[in-house]
């Protein structure tokens, strides 16, 4: 028999000048094949069922009429209407006969897959393909169905005229409708691909940026164990890595952070007949371990990173994509089984940068309600409805009953309640990550949502007012009532030049991405403390020491917070760096300069284990803190990891952006000292292009700058503390607040006595703090002694930028200073 031409063509026959007769799905797959396979992007092998013969499948059955008129005279807005609409259409295309010559075609191909497996009848995915599917201007990821495990020629066509039907899903249906797409003008083709047998190993999607900041140097890894569908669906919340690729193209450990997931359940091959798959539980052990180890992470980064660039070429743009992934665990081979453009963010004006805040003025105590994945960066408020299912079964709201605002509450959402999710002010999941569905579908719509809550159903009720704030960081919090909030648009296009470079504080990493896209020149101080208060949060001495203290419930405690971790010293040591990572990527290659820990030791106490190593002191500003704690025995195993853990971000994950600073370093002796214990651990001022700056903050800092300088590379004034220890006052003490002023000419005396030693010594030196955003004349002052850098908050950049802009022009044209 001779196969129509048409109607059937191998994968490897096909790529993207095909999209019309094979759709975007598989005309990506032929495409990498083709092209990437050289490059060890590794595709499974499968033959396609074209539109054509879509298209002869709706003519022999003459279903084309029927089809247009049920879905003519169907409500796009109700729900209900939408549904018997689309579950007509599909009983049509599921009831209707394939044309014969099809049939048959279908089957030879299969017979000579089968045999190149050396199988009766080998197991095969059977996707679904649209011709507007997958492509860059509109995203129609997981619109149709996919059918895995399937086997035998019988089970295989009633499979691709499931897929057929699938192009009239109700998702599907609604989503051609908002994006202007005919129906008609749609076709379907059908890929029949080898499985991969992730059900023995793991699987999950991949993205080659930041999916909610648009980051574009990373690659963000979700992963679970078994196949696939889990991830995509939801089902699961799954382990997240985050790999840098400038430094993962140097060849280094490029993973920047790792996260681990709830991977309680994973699809299988089924074992009964007529159960392809089924989902069985995850045994403990293994669902405290990663889903893959470092190396497999960094090979999937290193496929997505090639099919970007590949894809980034062939369009002559950039071309973020949307990969899906899966080890096979038989060969312990990777393959990519899918790769689609990504729609959102490719999208986005990049000089336009848009914040929400919350008014925590007018709420200064808000009740946490529960907390998981921030998708987006917007704030949603509205009254709960909960909903496990359409028709408002097991006691949850029925969907007609859904109204426009209210806040959508659900174990994880269901592709067919898209028309509902567009209504919803926010999303809240107890599962997914940040490539399920209700991610995707939520970034799309604009809705702000947060997934992965594990228990959001248990803590609401029905009618409760929330508000759902994605604006705080990578974790979304969910608040109690309705929290008044503000939404700051900014054109980037607008910021006037400056000469002096201005730099940015950064104390979380989550922000860091969203950060790196305001104009900036590094970071000028990024703080540990806020990284070990939330990434760790145990005190490194009782990580360390917590078996020889006898102290039970402690031991417990650390025992499930270093999950995922081979020990307690790896855990601190790879939380702390992969904070700092994330930091240092955003901004890289600019200098971002990381503050070694500078908690007081009340501070100290209030991590886990902390009271059992702190003392009792009468005034914690000025006791034990900064550099008297590093070289001490009692301290010196913990500062240790920390050294470690800025060794490993510098020469493991290759981010040599990372200049270290020692804080309230009270002599010159104490530095040195310091500088000893660093070389101890590993850290060597000069050695692989270290750089040590010192925290210029006390007065013996500024009376002594010759002296420290000799030792160092960089001064950052630390106005805050310099002006509490030069005018002598407590600066958190309402008794004396009037008098603290960064202005006060003993403040700017000291401030101007380093920077005359600094350009003698020719140290560079810089400032962190509010004054330069807050007072224009203290601006001028720094800007006139040549301060070579001012570093401020993200909030203050902005008007900064403005004023620093209004000091140098007006020396410039006037010489003549500016009054407060």
């Amino acid at each position: 028999m001779t196969n129509h031409p048409d109607h059937l063509k191998w994968l490897h026959e096909v790529n993207m000048d095909d999209l019309a007769s094979v759709g975007g799905k598989n005309a990506s797959l032929g495409e990498m094949i083709q092209n990437l396979s050289k490059l060890g992007v590794s595709v499974p092998g499968g033959f396609v069922v074209t539109v054509a013969s879509y298209e002869a499948f709706i003519a022999h059955n003459e279903l084309d009429a029927k089809i247009r008129e049920l879905v003519g005279a169907m409500d796009p807005e109700d729900v209900e209407s939408i549904r018997r609409t689309g579950l007509a259409v599909r009983a049509l295309v599921k009831n209707g006969k394939f044309p014969k010559a099809i049939s048959r075609e279908i089957a030879a191909r299969y017979r000579e897959m089968s045999e190149q497996y050396g199988q009766e009848a080998t197991d095969v995915a059977v996707r679904s393909s649209a011709t507007a599917e997958d492509l860059p201007d509109a995203s129609f990821a997981g619109q149709q169905e996919t059918y895995l495990n399937i086997r035998g020629t019988e089970e295989l066509l009633v499979a691709v005229r499931n897929c057929f039907a699938s192009l009239f899903t109700d998702r599907a249906i609604v989503y051609r409708h908002n994006l202007g797409y005919d129906h008609f003008e749609v076709g379907l083709s059908v890929g029949v691909q080898k499985m991969v047998r992730s059900d023995l190993a793991s699987s999950g999607v991949a993205f080659s940026l930041d999916t909610e900041s648009g980051f574009k140097d990373v690659v963000l890894i979700n992963g679970s164990y078994g196949l696939g569908e889990m991830v995509v669906q939801g089902s699961v919340s799954p382990d997240e890595f985050l790999v840098f690729k400038p430094t993962l193209a140097e060849g280094h450990s490029a993973i920047i952070e790792k996260k681990l997931g709830i991977k309680d359940r994973k699809m299988i091959y089924g074992v009964e007949p007529g159960e392809p798959v089924h989902v069985i539980p995850v045994e403990r052990p293994q669902r405290n371990r990663f889903c893959v180890p470092d190396e497999v992470a960094l090979e999937i980064a290193k496929s997505v990173v090639a099919i970007e660039k590949y894809y980034s070429e062939k369009r002559g743009h950039w071309s973020p994509m949307d990969v899906e992934w899966a080890v096979d665990g038989l060969s312990k081979q990777l393959f990519i089984v899918q790769a689609r453009p990504e729609t959102i963010h490719s999208r986005r004006d990049n000089d336009r940068m848009v914040e929400y805040k919350l008014d925590r003025q007018a709420h200064p105590e808000l009740k946490e309600v529960a907390r998981g994945i921030a998708i987006g960066d917007k704030v949603g408020t509205g009254r709960v409805r909960i909903l496990y299912s359409l028709d408002g079964r097991d006691g949850s709201t029925d969907g007609k009953d859904f109204q426009e605002g209210d806040i959508l509450v659900t174990e994880m959402t269901d592709p067919d309640w898209e028309p509902i999710m567009k209504k919803a002010a926010a999303i809240i999941t107890n599962k997914g990550g940040r490539t399920c569905h209700a991610a995707i579908v939520a970034r799309e719509m604009g809705v702000p949502a947060i997934v992965g809550c594990v228990d959001a159903t248990e803590k609401v009720e029905i009618g409760d007012e929330l508000t759902v704030s994605c604006c705080e960081g990578d974790t979304g919090i969910v608040y109690a009532g309705a929290v008044a909030f503000e939404r700051i648009e900014t054109d980037l296009r607008d910021l006037p030049n400056v000469r002096t470079p201005i730099m940015l504080n950064v104390a979380s990493p989550d922000l860091a991405f969203k950060f790196a896209g305001l104009p900036n020149a590094g970071v000028g101080l990024a703080r540990e403390e806020f990284i070990i208060n939330n990434y760790i949060q145990a005190h490194p001495l009782a990580l360390l020491q917590h078996k020889e203290l006898g102290d039970v419930e402690l031991s417990g405690r650390i025992s499930y917070l270093i999950n995922g971790y081979e020990d307690e010293e790896t855990f601190f040591v790879k939380r702390l760096s992969y904070g700092i990572a994330k930091i240092a990527s955003a901004f890289y290659p600019n200098r971002v300069i990381v503050r070694f820990s500078d908690f007081k030791s009340n501070e100290y106490k209030n991590l886990l284990g902390g009271d059992h190593f702190e003392p009792d002191e009468e005034n914690p500003m000025i006791g034990w803190r900064g550099a008297s704690r590093y070289y001490s025995d009692v301290y010196k195993e913990a500062f240790g990891l920390e050294c470690k853990a800025i060794r490993r971000v510098r020469e493991k994950m290759g981010l040599k952006n990372v200049v270290v600073m020692v804080p309230f370093c009270r002599t010159v002796e104490e530095l040195k000292q310091v500088e000893g214990v660093m070389k101890e651990y590993g850290l060597e001022r000069g050695k692989e292009g270290l750089e040590l700056y010192l925290m210029a903050e006390l007065p013996s800092n500024i009376l002594m700058a010759e002296e420290f300088a000799e030792h160092i590379d960089g001064f950052s004034i630390g106005s805050n503390d310099l002006t509490q220890l030069t005018l002598g006052l407590d600066r958190d003490s309402a008794l004396v607040s009037h008098l603290y002023d960064e202005r006060n000419p003993a403040v700017k005396r000291m401030i101007a006595q380093l920077i005359n030693v600094a350009k003698k010594t020719g140290t560079k030196v810089g400032i962190c703090g509010q004054g330069p955003s807050d007072f224009p004349d203290f601006a001028q002052f720094l800007v006139e002694l040549g301060i070579d850098s001012i570093s401020v908050t993200p909030d203050s950049l902005l008007k900064t930028r403005r004023a620093i802009a209004q000091v140098e022009q007006h020396v410039k044209t006037s010489g003549t200073p500016i009054r407060a």
